[in-house]
């Protein structure tokens, strides 16, 4: 698969589905890669030419000095269309990856068909929990927190009825470099794009998890209230609602774009 260079970072990207199909960007999650969307591809890929990349600072990609910002981020995004030589791409981008759209959309209209916000948010005000994350992780190392964000991420009972999808996540997360995942959750830390909302004009669709405690209900009902037209759709997950309910999550993404 191949690699994309942005600003001298490699970004690794996956594709999979056909050339002549209209693309689909799917970006991820903090502390996850690009095979945290691997249920859903077996189906999409009949659809869609899939783009799955990893954050600069996960997975096979490069890890560059931090920290990072949407801006960033976003450009990211841009390079790796323009390196795969796509004009114009449906996004769906959930956490971070949401946020990453969020300003894709706002500042490169022209690159964004239609848009899916899943499970993010656009402003923490409350700085706290992210700087005392933050120096955890300095001081111990993501082991000292990845108990801590499954429990977040998935809903118990999930937990309990697919251990062995909890326990790959548990393994990516672990696998993510230090300063990667630092210099990544700066950026969701320091974000403040409540402004950049109204300047999206992309059909959007913006999907919250009924318990999702890491970017709840309330993140995803403020950013449909200031999109134009934006859908609102609320599924029985967690965070990670793509693996807690992928037929569902699923079902509402194909629906949303080739509606």
């Amino acid at each position: 698969m191949p690699t994309v260079s942005s600003d001298g970072c490699p970004l690794h990207v996956e594709i999979q589905g056909p050339e002549s199909a209209p693309a689909l960007v799917l970006s991820s999650s903090l502390g996850t890669d690009h095979t945290m969307w691997d249920r859903l591809v077996p189906l999409l890929a009949r659809h869609f030419r899939l783009v799955r990349y990893d954050h600069r600072g996960h997975g096979r990609s490069g890890v560059t000095p931090g920290p990072y910002d949407m801006a960033r981020l976003g450009r990211d995004v841009i390079a790796i269309l323009d390196g795969l030589e796509i004009d114009k791409a449906h996004f769906c981008g959930l956490s971070i990856g949401g946020m990453v759209g969020q300003w894709l959309a706002a500042e490169a209209p022209e690159r964004v068909d239609r848009l899916v916000l899943a499970n993010t948010g656009c402003f923490f005000e409350n700085k706290t929990p992210w700087n005392d994350r933050i120096a955890t992780i300095r001081e111990h190392g993501l082991e000292a927190i990845v108990d801590g964000v499954m429990d977040v991420w998935f809903t118990e009972s999930f937990r309990s009825h697919d251990p062995d999808a909890v326990r790959i996540i548990r393994e990516h997360f672990l696998a993510t470099p230090q300063e990667g995942y630092i210099a990544c959750g700066e950026a969701v830390r320091d974000m403040d794009q409540r402004a950049l909302l109204e300047k999206i004009t992309a059909p959007t669709l913006v999907i919250a998890g009924r318990f999702d405690n890491s970017t709840p209900l309330a993140m995803g009902a403020f950013i449909r209230s200031k999109v134009a037209n934006a859908q609102f759709t609320i599924l029985d997950s967690a965070h990670l609602s793509p693996i807690e309910q992928a037929a569902a999550f699923e079902t509402e993404l194909l629906g949303f774009l080739t509606s």
